[in-house]
């Protein structure tokens, strides 16, 4: 419950942040306004003592975080989706940031899993391991079911996390509220909406039957990917708290020496992890939006295996094609269009000069081309670009800051695995196909069929709607004498039944 006994929680947290080192780093990555900044020294120094030592190996954002606890690692995995709020280097150190839990005891996994889904462990399989991996929601064993020998991994949630999650989540709105009342300069960062976003991911994951339905859509989506692979749920043995999943056995795509050792080609991997993502994006609006080499294995016939499915992008099909002729105009160095698709897509207000933005454009793309293959990076020009957008008055938009971030993470992934890939030679097929596809003849066609069949719904009603409207443009106007209050009453109907026109038409729209 949000109050004032959630103070006693952001103090322990300010000072964890104090005597960690943290805060100095912190609001000065977010560019907190100075009243902010004393605010939060305030609160925390004199408690510094109270604070978490954490561990001193760690950087010092990143040590605060783990002192705290589940949902402040889990909070500072999703900040580091938010490069907008937190700064580009805060946002790449928190995306390395390690769930440095320990484990929960097995007897207590198999009892949950009995609770939950309502078998006994023993039942269903002949083997239950220890703990192979453990984070901040919930840890990982595998097992083997005793009806088929099948191996699979078992996802249990850690005891007590949603109570734990309810309660840090309290205090995090606390301090939003605190931080917008005290400085309304940092509503520019809008914590409220930041937390209210946590919030959404948080929920999402505290229920592994939303993370299974993820996998199942995802799998789906790309069963027809050459060379990829998602494992998948076994739905009658997965529920709120427990979810089984196909066993996922490869070589960490983080370990590139053991990856050429077992003979498979890095730089042919590099290449499929870069044109997958795209394809994800700009093909399905679906994408794995955690793609980390922690969440990526290579199976023993090369092909890329993808797990942990608790974040995942998603964005229209309109946003998709803005996207793909911004990527195409910048391929095609012309700068012109890239502009222009800002302006058709309302990402720039129209008062603004076009022939100026594309200008600006141009000084972010031509230095980036001109440099050499191994430093050509699609993620430093997004990056350059949300600048410029910022500076031409674009609003920030979650789901493409999201997709800038995903694309920072699966060019870090593709470079370790061959560091002079050239990114904009691997992704322009893809970006071309999908313009083929999506933005020609064709398109325009498949555009005009779908707008057909929505007419075609609402066929019966469409003589009774121009009927209507027409006798309403016919009918005169009559100008009704009423009494003061009765006017004032009268032009309030007036107003709401304008407003409530207004959203119909929108929706009919």
């Amino acid at each position: 419950m949000r109050g004032p006994h959630n103070i006693w929680r952001l103090i322990r947290t300010g000072a964890t942040f104090e005597r960690t080192g943290a805060m100095k780093v912190a609001l000065e990555a977010m560019e907190v306004p100075p009243r902010l900044r004393l605010l939060a020294r305030v609160m925390g120094w004199p408690f510094k003592w109270l604070g978490y030592r954490g561990d001193p190996a760690l950087p010092p954002v990143t040590r605060a975080i783990t002192a705290l606890g589940p949902a402040y690692i889990k909070f500072g995995q999703v900040l580091s989706t938010r490069p907008d709020v937190v700064g580009p280097e805060l946002a790449l150190q928190l995306r390395m940031l390690q769930d440095r839990l320990p484990p929960f005891d097995i007897a207590t996994a198999k009892a949950s899993f009995e609770s939950d889904i309502g078998l006994p462990v023993d039942q269903v399989f002949s083997a239950f391991s220890e703990p192979v991996a453990a984070a901040s929601i919930a840890q990982v064993h595998r097992a083997t079911l005793a009806t088929t020998g099948q191996d699979v991994a078992v996802k249990v949630l850690r005891p007590g996390i949603e109570r734990a999650f309810r309660r840090d989540v309290d205090a995090f709105h606390l301090a939003a509220a605190i931080i917008e009342l005290a400085s309304p300069a940092s509503r520019r960062l809008r914590p409220s909406e930041v937390i209210r976003h946590f919030e959404g991911v948080v929920l999402g994951e505290l229920d592994l039957r939303l993370e299974a339905s993820a996998a199942s859509e995802f799998a789906a989506n790309t069963k027809g990917d050459a060379g990829f692979r998602v494992p998948q749920p076994v739905w009658h043995l997965s529920g709120r708290r427990v979810m089984v999943m196909d066993w996922a056995e490869g070589t960490p795509m983080g370990d590139v020496p053991a990856i050429l050792a077992a003979g498979h080609d890095a730089p042919a991997l590099a290449r499929r992890v870069l044109e997958l993502f795209l394809s994800h994006a700009l093909r399905d609006g679906y994408f794995h939006a955690d793609m980390h080499q922690g969440n990526l294995k290579v199976a023993a016939n090369g092909d890329i295996i993808a797990y942990d499915f608790g974040i995942m992008g998603q964005i229209d099909e309109y946003t998709r094609r803005v996207y793909a002729e911004i990527l195409m105009g910048f391929i095609a160095k012309d700068y012109r269009r890239v502009a222009e698709v800002h302006f058709e897509a309302g990402y720039v207000p129209r008062d603004r000069d076009v022939d100026a933005f594309a200008r600006a454009l141009r000084a972010v793309g031509e230095p980036i081309f001109g440099m050499d293959a191994s430093q050509i990076s699609m993620a430093r020009l997004l990056a350059y670009l949300f600048e410029v957008t910022e500076r031409f008055g674009m609003e920030t938009r979650t789901e493409l800051i999201l997709l800038q971030r995903t694309m920072v993470v699966v060019e870090g992934v593709a470079r370790s695995l061959d560091p002079h890939l050239n990114m904009w030679q691997g992704a322009r097929p893809v970006v071309e196909a999908y313009i083929r596809e999506n933005l020609g003849p064709r398109a325009m066609l498949r555009d005009l069929a779908r707008t057909a069949r929505v007419l075609g719904r609402f066929g019966p009603r469409l003589p009774q709607l121009a009927e209507a409207a027409l006798i309403r443009q016919t009918e005169p106007m009559v100008v009704v004498t009423v009494p003061s209050r009765r006017r004032a009453a009268g032009f309030m109907a007036l107003g709401a039944a304008i407003a409530l026109a207004g959203v119909a038409v929108a929706q009919l729209v």
